[in-house]
C-alpha cells in the first residue's frame, strides 16, 4: 500500500484533526500513582477519550507523556500497560486511533501492531541533542519491523523537528523533510514546536509544505483556538492535545467545553459551519 493510500484510508479526504489522550504515568516511572494504580490511568484515559469523541474529534492518539524524564529506550512494562489501558478502552473507540510510545520507534510500531492501531507517531529520522542525550533513531529498522509484525497499513507519521532536543543536522527543515520523504517514506510529516505545547512556527509550516506538495503535512504541537484557522490554511491536519486540557494545561484532564470549541473552530476553518 502506497504511503498517500495509507494515510487516506485512516483520516479519509478531510484534513485531520487528532486529539491527543495523554495517559497518566505509567509503572516504573517516577510519576507513577501507585495508590491509583493502572485502574486509575484506564479510568483517566476514558474519560478523556469519551469528551474527546463527543467533541467529534476525527481521531484519537494514545501516548505516554507522563513518563517523564523520557526514555530512548523504553521500559517494557511502559509498552505493557499501554497495551493493556488501550486493549480495556477499545470497545469504546469509535473513531481511527494512533498510538506514541515516547520516544521509542520500536515499542511505538510493537504497540500498534499489537492493539490494531491505524497510525502511529515518532521521531524516525534525524540526529539530536536532546534532554535524553544523543539521539539517532533508526528509521530502516523501524519501518522493517513493522513490516515483519504484519503491519504494512500501518501509517507512519514522522515528527522531523523533535521536541525537546536540538538538530544536529544543521541543513534547513524543509530539507530535513524533503529528503525524509525521498530516504523513509512517511506517510506523513510533523513539524512542531520545541516542547510539548509550544506551537511551530506558521513559516516552517509553510517551508516544508512548499517542498512536500503531495505529502501530508501536520501541525503536531502548540495549535490553539485562536490559531487552528491558520494553521489549516497550511497545514493538512494537526494534532491537539494541551489546548484542550482544564485551563490549557498540559497535565490536566480534559476540558469537555474547550474540546468542544476547539472541533467547532476547525470545521469552520474546513469550511463546515459551527455547530
Amino acid at each position: 500500500m502506497s504511503a498517500e493510500n495509507r494515510f487516506n484510508t485512516v483520516f479519509g479526504e478531510t484534513k485531520p484533526v487528532i486529539a491527543m489522550v495523554h495517559l497518566n504515568a505509567l509503572p516504573g516511572s517516577p510519576l507513577y500513582d501507585q495508590e491509583r494504580g493502572i485502574d486509575g490511568i484506564v479510568d483517566a484515559a476514558r474519560a478523556d477519550l469519551s469528551a474527546l469523541q463527543a467533541a467529534g474529534f476525527d481521531a484519537v492518539m494514545f501516548g505516554n507523556e507522563n513518563d517523564r524524564p523520557y526514555e530512548l529506550k523504553v521500559d517494557t512494562a511502559s509498552t505493557a500497560t499501554m497495551a493493556h489501558v488501550i486493549g480495556t478502552l477499545k470497545p469504546e473507540i469509535k473513531v481511527p486511533f494512533g498510538v506514541n510510545v515516547l520516544w521509542d520507534p520500536m515499542s511505538t510500531i510493537a504497540l500498534a501492531a499489537a492493539t490494531g492501531a491505524g497510525f502511529a507517531r515518532e521521531i524516525m529520522t534525524g540526529t539530536f541533542a536532546s534532554d535524553m542525550g544523543h539521539w539517532a533513531p533508526n528509521a530502516a529498522d523501524a519501518l522493517r519491523y513493522r513490516d515483519r509484525l504484519g503491519r504494512s497499513d500501518l501509517a507512519l507519521l514522522f515528527n522531523i523537528s523533535a521536541e525537546f532536543a536540538y538538530s544536529l543536522d544543521r541543513r534547513s527543515l524543509a530539507d530535513r523533510a524533503r529528503s525524509a520523504v525521498f530516504s523513509s517514506i512517511p506517510d506523513a510529516v510533523l513539524v512542531s514546536g520545541a516542547i510539548t505545547g509550544e506551537a511551530a512556527e506558521l513559516s516552517d509550516l509553510q517551508a516544508v509544505k512548499d517542498v512536500l506538495p503531495t505529502t501530508p503535512v501536520l501541525a503536531n504541537t502548540g495549535v490553539k483556538h485562536g490559531t487552528v484557522a491558520d494553521v489549516l490554511t497550511i497545514a493538512d491536519g494537526c494534532i491537539v492535545g494541551s489546548s484542550l486540557k482544564v485551563d490549557g494545561d498540559t497535565w490536566k484532564p480534559v476540558d469537555p467545553e474547550r474540546a468542544a470549541d476547539f472541533m467547532a473552530r476547525a470545521r469552520a476553518a474546513r469550511g463546515a459551519p459551527i455547530q
